[in-house]
């Protein structure tokens, strides 16, 4: 499966984003999906999965209550709404296809990556 990550973008502290991700290839619908985010230096660190039915969800505990996983399987698309955000979400969010039915916290688990996308959150 192929993805493309868009949406990221500058923001002011306590706004809100939506983050989006397009597959194509293989079927999307089979796979648990993730996004994860990077700052420059660090490890890239999980945010949020979800399964491939999207009835399992899991999330970084930074960023609970405050960001939603989804996913429409009819359009390939799968969805990261990012509220109240904060400077320390600065990163390059990636989306990523885990190899299994379910999402995980490892991203050894994912075997396709999209190419990321910055969202700069000033104060």
């Amino acid at each position: 499966v192929q993805l493309q990550a868009s949406g990221g973008g500058l923001v002011q502290t306590g706004d809100s984003l939506r983050l989006s991700c397009k597959a194509s290839g293989r079927r999307f619908s089979n796979n648990g999906m993730g996004w994860f985010r990077q700052v420059s230096g660090q490890d890239r660190e999980f945010v949020a999965g979800i399964s491939w039915r999207g009835d399992r969800v899991s999330y970084a505990d930074s960023v609970k209550d405050r960001f939603t996983i989804s996913r429409d399987n009819s359009k390939n698309m799968l969805y990261l709404r990012m509220n109240s955000l904060k400077s320390e979400d600065t990163a390059v969010y990636y989306c990523a296809a885990s190899r299994f039915a379910v999402s995980s916290r490892q991203s050894s688990d994912y075997n396709a990556w999209g190419q990321g996308t910055l969202v700069t959150v000033s104060s």
